[in-house]
């Protein structure tokens, strides 16, 4: 396999944890809220929004690398 063609999986398998990431970092934000630490449960959610926004990145580098 060559560079190019590792990176196209690369960039599929980072955006798809990306996601999972994102969605891992709310379900520990509820939970830090249910047991009432409504600091880290911000925080948390903060960590989910950024890691949200790079999902567009993402899909931009995946269009990039088509290119080649």
């Amino acid at each position: 396999m060559d560079d190019i063609s590792k990176l196209r999986h690369l960039l599929e398998h980072w955006a798809e944890h990306n996601e999972e990431h994102a969605k891992t970092y709310l379900e520990w934000a509820e939970k830090a809220a249910a047991l009432g630490d409504k600091e880290l449960s911000a925080i948390l959610k903060e960590i989910a929004e950024n890691t949200k926004r790079m999902d567009g990145l993402f899909e931009k580098a995946k269009k990039a690398v088509r290119k080649d």
